[in-house]
């Protein structure tokens, strides 16, 4: 059964890596020049600071998931040398995993928000519209939240998998016989 997990998380995290590195590409990669009364203007994603975040947290939230898709088939190894230090690196990985997966749903909700913005505008602080103009744009920002919210879903299937890994180590048969 630990193996079908380990198989499990491992093919969850390469799905969340490239759904996360999707999502980076496709803010990072997004820009849309028009002309508007004779003059060019761009729009790009560091025209809006919360694109900006999202593309960091989602590339280091990559990154963090490539090192313990690495890492797995070392944790399994180290496992059998002895329980209590298997239970720091389960603790460890499950404050970690829960940590990243806040910060990729914070970031994704902080963008969405911004973005929303930028589609509708706000007069009373003289915000124009931005999507009428660059459809695209927005079109391609759409598309880069929407998979930031599927990379959001993958990560907390995957914290799912490290609470359930770390709490079994805490089950009642294990310290059964410590009662006796």
């Amino acid at each position: 059964m630990e193996l079908s997990i380990q198989k499990t998380e491992a093919l969850i995290r390469l799905s969340t890596i490239v759904m996360l590195v999707l999502t980076a590409c496709l803010i990072g990669l997004d820009s849309q020049t028009k002309v508007i009364f004779y003059v060019q203007k761009k729009a790009s994603f560091k025209d809006l600071r919360a694109l900006v975040g999202l593309l960091y947290i989602t590339s280091l939230a990559a990154a963090y998931n490539l090192l313990q898709l690495c890492c797995s088939s070392f944790s399994a190894s180290y496992k059998g040398s002895s329980l209590q230090s298997y239970a720091y690196v389960a603790w460890l990985r499950y404050i970690l995993d829960q940590a990243v997966v806040y910060a990729v749903f914070a970031g994704n909700l902080a963008a969405m928000e911004h973005s929303f913005l930028v589609l509708t505008g706000e007069e009373n602080f003289q915000w124009l519209k931005w999507c009428n103009k660059y459809t695209r744009f927005c079109t391609q920002i759409g598309g880069s939240l929407l998979c930031g919210f599927v990379a959001s879903l993958l990560m907390f299937s995957i914290a799912s998998i490290s609470a359930f890994n770390l709490f079994r180590l805490y089950s009642p048969t294990k310290f059964m016989h410590l009662k006796l």
